[in-house]
């Protein structure tokens, strides 16, 4: 099994090299365009969500949620800005596809918990001051 996750990593590079040398012949310099542009789309990302991760996580704090999904909402965000910025298809495809999948509003929303008082935690009594 190690043999074949290591072999799987290594021809990862290579494929996205084969796939951009082919596009390249293919398209000419629309390709160095196109690895500029998702370059500064994924830096643009990153510093985005570094801006708005103490925002969510504050949000998610008071509203009662769970801080753990705005934290693993931006971890997603950063590891897709990290996939822009290496150059190739296959990463921004996985990037893309990493941006797309939503968030859940809802499970936020349930695990939200609403404080009562109990009737049991009063405490009946008089009070006086005695200096």
């Amino acid at each position: 099994m190690r043999l074949i996750l290591t072999l799987a990593l290594l021809a990862f590079p290579i494929a996205e090299i084969w796939i951009l040398i082919n596009l390249f012949q293919q398209y000419g310099w629309w390709v160095l365009l196109y690895l500029v542009a998702m370059f500064l789309l994924g830096l643009q990302l990153i510093r985005d969500e570094k801006l708005l991760f103490s925002g969510r996580m504050m949000q998610s704090l008071s509203q009662g949620g769970n801080p753990m999904k705005a934290m693993f909402g931006s971890a997603r965000n950063i590891v897709a800005g990290i996939l822009l910025i290496i150059p190739g298809v296959m990463t921004d495809l996985i990037a893309v596809v990493l941006l797309l999948i939503p968030v859940d509003k809802s499970a936020i929303k349930s695990t939200t918990f609403k404080q009562q008082a109990a009737n049991d935690d009063v405490i009946e009594g008089e009070f006086h001051r005695e200096d």
